[in-house]
């Protein structure tokens, strides 16, 4: 038993594991595969099925892949956007120039926004 403990350990040494992202994707393959046992169409059942197989295929690959930085980037890049989804307060706009996210606050009508990195000035409207 030990045996088979040492080469699990050694095989998962240097992979990225799991995250918030991966836990949304395999908790949308379950739901779409348990709907896709109520859908009476065959067609739609093997387009729902066929979804939900990659999205939890998907969610291993990630968890076993070692590329770390990659993962990690899209982890983040996901946080950042239930972030601004959560965020109703303030409005985000990317500055044209240099591409930076700058946040603002919201019901402030027309405003000049100045972005933090390049200094570069655009108008919108909040």
């Amino acid at each position: 038993m030990s045996k088979i403990r040492m080469w699990l350990q050694r095989f998962m040494m240097g992979r990225y594991g799991t995250d918030k992202l991966n836990m949304v994707i395999l908790t949308a393959g379950v739901v779409i595969s348990v709907i896709s046992i109520f859908i009476p169409d065959p067609r739609w059942q093997l387009i729902l099925t066929t979804a939900s197989y990659a999205m939890m295929i998907w969610a291993i690959f990630r968890c076993m892949s070692r590329n770390r930085y990659k993962r990690y980037q899209e982890n983040r890049r996901f946080l950042m956007m239930i972030d601004r989804i959560k965020d109703r307060e303030h409005r985000h706009f990317d500055c044209p120039k240099c591409r930076q996210p700058v946040r603002v606050p919201r019901g402030k009508g027309k405003i000049a926004i100045t972005c933090p990195r390049c200094k570069e000035k655009f108008i919108r409207k909040t």
